[in-house]
């Protein structure tokens, strides 16, 4: 029997039917006044959601390219540059760094901690040569979001510039921008824009201007300047993911009908309730209590699972599918993804797969307990919201 996918990774995220219909609109000239029109549109859109009035530019790439862009684009080989590590995300701005010939000064917490702003301050106290702190905040790999008020502060105080990778919450977690002084924020259009994957944005400050005007690393494909230019122009310097950008200009319109607010408290109230029904089921959360996230929720499978077993049935049985760890976490959790377009009916019904996967399994038995949980939260009890 054919399932359809019911995806629930975090990213790509599922498409609304709005979202597929705008994208299969008619293909235009990328360099005519109707491509000029829905740039703008759309560059207006994520300016509101990103909360900013600074420069915005799309890339078309994932949001690895997004975040490459900020590496070449702001620094020079031989730069000094904090990243903060706790987990594969994390990983991979430093890895980023280091290809581009940055001194790399690594600020690690273990995997499912949080980054302690003390602990930043203490490490850019110990290197003032280090311009640009790289942060992710919601790291998808631990399931775990960052105290970004708290270290974008600390960051502000030392008088270095903030890069934060926002791949995976702007748009479904509250990031206001300029209120906290971000000067390089990314996201990128598979996760809480509903849209399918191919367009990454960028946030510039007028201080990352600076930086950028002075760093020497190569850059062609991803060099913000041109890209500046040529989005006044009502263009972009290469061919752009056209379809994409009109599938994510209906999910811009689509997270404006119901409200930012009601957006981000969706997504908080879906994830409380994924992790009381994977708890009820045995197993382990693994992000820090107070610094899970709202767009995916991770959790250590229990003695005698066999993670990639479990994953496989959900997949054909059932037709569910979920992420596994990432790093040195694969094969001993399992990550459930709840961001975009996820309502209350598709945590149900996954954690009904679930369950019934794990008495296949001889695991445990399918009992409804674990949805009984989800209920309990689904229904209106207090959150208990995430910094």
């Amino acid at each position: 029997m054919t399932f359809q996918q019911q995806l629930r990774i975090p990213g790509p995220s599922p498409l609304p039917e709005r979202v597929i219909r705008a994208a299969a609109k008619p293909m235009i000239d990328h360099r005519g006044p109707e491509f000029a029109e829905l740039l703008a549109d759309v560059t207006a859109g994520l300016k509101r959601v990103f909360e900013t009035d600074n420069d915005l530019v799309m890339l078309t790439s994932s949001g690895s390219g997004g975040l490459e862009s900020a590496v070449a684009n702001l620094v020079s080989p031989g730069d000094k540059v904090v990243c903060c590590v706790c987990g594969n995300f994390g990983e991979r701005f430093a890895g980023l760094a280091d290809a581009f010939g940055c001194r790399v000064a690594r600020l690690e917490a273990e995997w499912g901690q949080p980054i302690d702003p003390d602990d930043l301050s203490h490490v850019l106290s110990a290197n003032p040569d280090a311009g640009v702190v790289f942060i992710t905040h919601n790291e998808t790999s631990t399931a775990l979001t960052n105290n970004l008020p708290a270290l974008s502060r600390v960051v502000r105080e030392h008088g270095r510039l903030s890069v934060v990778d926002g791949v995976s919450s702007i748009a479904s977690m509250p990031i206001e921008v300029d209120a906290l002084g971000l000067d390089v924020a990314v996201s990128a259009s598979q996760k809480g824009w509903m849209a399918a994957p191919g367009v990454a944005f960028v946030s510039i400050s007028q201080r990352a201007w600076e930086f950028q005007s002075r760093a020497r690393s190569p850059r062609y494909y991803f060099d913000w300047a041109e890209a500046k230019k040529q989005l006044v122009a009502g263009s972009t310097p290469f061919t752009p993911a056209i379809s994409v950008i009109y599938g994510l200009q209906e999910g811009i319109l689509m997270l404006e009908e119901e409200g930012l607010a009601n957006v981000y408290a969706r997504h908080r109230r879906l994830a409380t309730a994924t992790a009381a029904g994977l708890a009820e089921l045995g197993f382990g959360l693994f992000a820090a209590e107070g610094y899970r996230s709202a767009t995916v929720t991770g959790a250590v499978a229990m003695t005698g699972l066999d993670v990639a077993a479990f994953r496989t049935l959900l997949r054909e049985r059932y037709g569910l599918v979920i992420a596994g760890g990432q790093g040195k976490m694969t094969g001993k959790m399992v990550r459930v993804g709840h961001l975009g377009f996820v309502n209350d009916g598709d945590v149900v019904q996954g954690l009904w797969a679930m369950e019934n996967a794990l008495d296949e399994l001889d695991i445990a038995p399918a009992d409804g307990r674990a949805l009984a949980a989800a209920a309990r939260h689904l229904a209106g009890e207090p959150a208990g919201a995430a910094v």
